[in-house]
């Protein structure tokens, strides 16, 4: 696993999305499955930078393991924030109305369907938050 460990901080999304499409493309993954990644890598970094540090700010580890044999991915992010698990918290019910839904969830929502899968374990004072991606 390549790993990259960077402020939490939003205005190094582009940092990490680059580390991320760096690796994307050793072993040649489609644009739209890139895209994909992208948009779920942006959703968890950004919650990462805007949630997981009560005071300042805190690093996080992004970890890429490549299966060029599959072809898939695993991407893992890690931090020493507050304990999450944004994955406890039940889906929203996306056949309601915009003013009629409640506020957040969305986006790991949108996470969690365009993933193969998403897993969450806190491990020794670690938020750890696993994406895999096939092709």
């Amino acid at each position: 696993m390549k790993k990259f460990e960077i402020e939490a901080i939003t205005e190094n999304l582009h940092a990490v999305l680059g580390f991320i499409d760096e690796q994307l493309e050793l072993i040649g993954c489609p644009m739209n499955i890139q895209m994909q990644i992208d948009i779920a890598a942006e959703e968890i970094f950004v919650n990462i930078a805007g949630y997981a540090y009560k005071v300042g700010t805190g690093m996080a580890v992004v970890g890429v393991e490549l299966h060029p044999e599959q072809p898939s991915v695993d991407i893992t992010f890690i931090d020493h924030g507050v304990p999450y698990d944004p994955l406890a918290k039940a889906d929203p019910d996306i056949t309601l109305c915009a003013e009629d839904r409640q506020i957040g969830g969305l986006g790991i929502f949108m996470v969690k369907k365009s993933m193969d899968e998403v897993k969450y374990e806190y491990l020794d004072g670690c938020n750890i938050l696993t994406m895999k991606k096939g092709w």
